[in-house]
């Protein structure tokens, strides 16, 4: 599970303190999946960030199977966020220097001894046969399409089997076949993972192919209005 109790975000500036998220609470259970969608500066990316521990909430709680993972230290802290969630951003992040199935390995590269390692070169050739890149394994970045490095980083962001995946405007650079490609690969290997899945999007389009969508506004997270 994943559960959100009136998380609030502010930052200090010059001109006094300010607000970018507001009370927002959210629950959601293994295989469940949403899209938030919002203006540019509404605090879409700064909400996602939080959920992944990348940054700390002003105020609030998450929990994240049952453990608050900003009450870990540090070490403890990556090493959980490393296991239990995966990310895509809308750069696919890919190491040049590396071929496509090295840059999928590098999760494993920083785990613990145990599941995260075991089999992770097996899992690895899988996951690119299931997005369509297994061919592709020996090949680096730059031989690559805008469409299929975003597919290297979704098999990379699912090495690890996490159980929360975050995705930012994760087809923001691709064109309309390409994000299409890229978004029904990602949304097959969700319900097959049973992922916990919160995808951040500009788009009305891939937002309506998922089962629930919200709107941050006001730093507040809420349903659409029909």
């Amino acid at each position: 599970m994943l559960e959100v109790r009136n998380l609030s975000k502010t930052y200090a500036s010059p001109a006094g303190d300010l607000p970018i998220l507001s009370n927002v609470s959210l629950s959601l259970a293994r295989g469940d999946s949403i899209a938030i969608m919002g203006p540019s500066g509404s605090g879409k990316s700064t909400l996602l960030y939080i959920l992944g521990t990348l940054e700390t909430p002003s105020s609030g709680t998450v929990m994240l199977d049952g453990r608050d993972p900003f009450t870990l230290p540090d070490r403890t802290l990556a090493g959980f966020r490393n296991r239990e969630i995966g990310f895509v951003f809308q750069d696919h992040c890919l190491l040049a220097q590396c071929s496509v199935l090295e840059n999928i390995l590098i999760p494993t590269l920083a785990a613990e001894a145990g599941a995260a390692r075991d089999g992770a070169m097996e899992r690895a050739r899988t996951l690119l046969t299931e997005v369509g890149l297994g061919a592709r394994l020996n090949h680096r970045p730059a031989e690559l399409s805008g469409g299929e490095k975003q597919r290297v980083a979704l098999a990379r962001a699912l090495i690890s089997k996490p159980l929360l995946l975050l995705c930012d405007e994760p087809t923001g650079n691709l064109d309309r076949k390409a994000a299409d490609s890229v978004m029904s690969i990602l949304l097959d290997l969700h319900r097959e993972q049973q992922t916990i899945l919160v995808l951040v999007t500009h788009s009305m389009e891939m937002a309506a192919r998922l089962p629930v969508q919200y709107e941050l506004t006001g730093g507040q997270l809420c349903r659409p209005q029909r």
